[in-house]
């Protein structure tokens, strides 16, 4: 069995294909277009105020983490290292310890997130059983100018609210 090969002439031998000056002009003559388009009617362009007008964020959306805690006002995670386990970034890390309030679970002593590795996935609530983190608060704009300040704790943590209250978050099943 022979195997023919093909030879293809090269395009592009001359200097002025080589130079890439008729793209390039072709390129700017597009860029002009836009630019003289809405420069003289910008009717027609979408342009978002972003710091006077917030942007409208969906219930589903996933914002900053919080935890949650019970009536009483004990935290809900059990220090189960399910959300540390499921996190594909490895951003979760928790140190557990005995319960003294006379539970016979465990609790965190240690829970800290790390905003600026955290993809923002949400694995972390779909894997947790007792409902103790969330992604409802709302908070898109996470920004800081230290990193350290950017690695939440469990206090941070527990004192961020939701973005709504406890029976709308039934309701709408999430």
């Amino acid at each position: 069995m022979t195997v023919k090969i093909k030879t293809l002439e090269r395009q592009g031998s001359t200097f002025i294909e080589r130079l890439y000056l008729i793209e390039v002009f072709r390129g700017m003559r597009t860029t002009f277009d836009h630019f003289w388009r809405i420069l003289l009617d910008n009717s027609k362009s979408y342009v978002r105020h972003y710091p006077e007008v917030k942007p409208e964020i969906t219930p589903r959306w996933r914002g900053r983490h919080r935890l949650t805690t019970h009536d009483d006002g004990t935290v809900k995670c059990v220090a189960c290292f399910m959300c540390q386990t499921n996190c594909p970034s490895h951003c979760i890390s928790i140190e557990a310890a005995e319960r003294v309030d006379g539970k016979s679970e465990k609790m965190p002593v240690r829970f800290e997130i790390d905003l600026l590795e955290c993809i923002y996935c949400g694995y972390c609530v779909e894997a947790c059983p007792m409902d103790a983190i969330r992604m409802d608060t709302g908070i898109y704009s996470v920004i800081s100018s230290e990193r350290s300040s950017l690695v939440k704790g469990m206090d941070e943590l527990l004192a961020t609210p939701g973005a709504f209250s406890e029976e709308d978050y039934r309701k709408r099943g999430l």
